[in-house]
């Protein structure tokens, strides 16, 4: 131990903290007898300069959580140094990768803060927020259209492993570079391999310079991996409090989150609840997510995405259940639907956002509606397709303007579209006779191309038609069931013009 940090142990000593003495170490949890009167989450320095805080209290001692790497030994001495427990915050910050600590992991040099902030901090009282009714644009046009997610909002994602989750968090991240919204992107407990590929996908993107990518590893201490969400939500928050700028805070995941903290409790001794998580799990979760919102102050918003695995698709487990009451709705990604072919893999029917809607204008509500009944009756015919009858003319067309949906809601992970483009290309799929045939992928790139064009709702309306007539596959009797089967529909699935006239004077017979 150095003269320095002996000093510099002293000198806190000096201040009137209270001090103890370390009479256990269990890797990093560190018991400390005496140290009273102390708060939980409170900051301790021990005599090697290290540091830790408060886990919980007993009658006489302490529970310390470490978070150095040195080992320290019983005997050793320790000091409360303040009531709270605080971070490095700053605009400095945006565009870097750091670790739970705030020390950088780029490379890029050391990075100057603006200020301290508390790492467990209250979230705004009720008089001081506002009610959310600004979109915020992830660029996905399936969520964007049917399930939005408004600024401010607390929205989770669920769905088995494997089935896209930090794919999809991971659009909505880059989509962010087109707006005026910071993104904190805490990464909890994951592989190395984890963080190269969402370094690349930001970077190749050019999202990263509008990103703060918190990172903790399998390889760090737990305390580190418990941490990390809220260190993450004190980076956001002192953007939006005191910086006046929106921001996105995405956790990759809680479920993690909660296995570290799973761990770190029963390692101390507390006594267990349901599948083992501490008593106060909910407590643990509802302190970070209900830190979002918006201000009424400065009329800025803090919105939160937390990841939530969902073991074999069960959203009714403990942890889904109790992430998905303290948010405003959630989307569940299906597997069924992953392996169709679909991304996002959201499911329609488990998928729902309470907020979000406010966010919509006239126009995105009627699509909303829209294509929720279109989907519908796609679906339906599908079902009635199987019994191996022919499908009656309106069936037939409701399959394949189902088809072009889902097409159109296939979205790879660098893919993102305007909501205005969304728009487009929704009226056209929406508002054109499927039978003719509609080149989607052609769809897309001449609706992100028409954007730029549209100054009032007279350039929409004209630049609609035109798509319409420049998208559209097939305007002769042959063309519908070649485009078609180009598209995924056979053509049994595709009537002919002949036929569609036929079958119509029959049914007016």
């Amino acid at each position: 131990m150095s003269g320095e940090a002996k000093q510099h142990f002293q000198k806190v000593v000096d201040t009137g903290a209270p001090v103890g003495e370390i009479i256990a170490v269990d890797r990093f949890l560190i018991t400390v007898r005496g140290m009273q009167p102390v708060t939980v989450h409170s900051p301790v320095i021990f005599e090697d300069s290290s540091k830790g805080f408060v886990h919980h209290i007993l009658e006489d001692k302490v529970v310390v959580l470490h978070l150095g790497t040195q080992t320290l030994r019983v005997g050793m001495m320790a000091a409360a140094t303040a009531n709270q427990l605080t971070t490095k915050v700053g605009k400095g910050y945006i565009g870097r990768v750091i670790s739970t600590l705030g020390e950088p992991l780029d490379g890029k040099g050391a990075i100057a803060p603006d200020a301290d902030w508390p790492v467990f901090n209250s979230a705004p009282p009720i008089y001081e927020r506002q009610l959310l009714d600004l979109q915020l644009e992830t660029g996905v046009a399936l969520i964007d259209t049917l399930f939005p997610i408004v600024r401010g909002q607390r929205l989770a994602l669920l769905g088995e492993s494997k089935s896209g989750k930090s794919t999809l968090v991971t659009q909505i991240a880059i989509n962010q570079r087109n707006t005026d919204q910071i993104v904190i992107y805490v990464m909890i407990a994951r592989r190395r391999s984890d963080v190269d590929v969402l370094l690349t996908r930001l970077e190749e993107n050019k999202a990263l310079d509008k990103a703060i990518v918190v990172v903790s590893t399998i390889f760090e201490s737990l305390v580190m991996s418990y941490l990390a969400p809220y260190v993450g939500c004190a980076l956001g928050e002192y953007l939006w409090r005191e910086l006046d700028q929106d921001s996105l805070v995405i956790y990759d995941d809680l479920t993690t989150h909660a296995h570290a903290y799973r761990e770190i409790s029963l390692l101390a001794g507390a006594s267990p609840s349901r599948e083992s998580y501490p008593g106060d799990i909910f407590h643990a979760h509802s302190m970070l997510l209900e830190r979002a919102g918006r201000l009424s102050k400065n009329k800025k918003h803090l919105t939160t995405i937390p990841v939530v695995l969902a073991d074999g698709g069960d959203v009714t487990g403990f942890l889904p259940t109790n992430i998905m009451s303290i948010t405003d709705g959630q989307w569940v990604l299906d597997m069924n639907i992953f392996r169709e072919g679909l991304r996002p893999a959201i499911s329609t029917g488990l998928s729902v956002t309470r907020v979000g809607g406010r966010g919509h204008n006239d126009r995105q509500k009627k699509q909303n509606a829209d294509a929720m009944l279109a989907l519908a009756q796609a679906a339906q015919a599908k079902e009635y397709s199987q019994f191996g009858s022919d499908l009656e003319l309106t069936a037939q067309k409701s399959m394949i303007r189902g088809r072009y949906l889902y097409e159109l809601f296939t979205q790879g992970p660098g893919e993102t579209h305007s909501l205005l483009a969304q728009q487009l290309m929704l009226d056209v799929v929406l508002g054109t006779d499927p039978t003719m045939g509609i080149n989607i992928a052609d769809l897309k790139q001449r609706a992100d191309e028409a954007v730029s064009l549209i100054k009032k709702e007279e350039d929409y309306q004209q630049i609609l038609e035109s798509l319409k007539g420049q998208v559209t596959l097939a305007q002769s009797a042959a063309a519908p069931a070649e485009s078609l089967e180009a598209n995924g529909a056979t053509t049994a699935q595709v009537p002919q013009q002949a036929e569609t006239k036929e079958e119509t004077n029959e049914t007016a017979k």
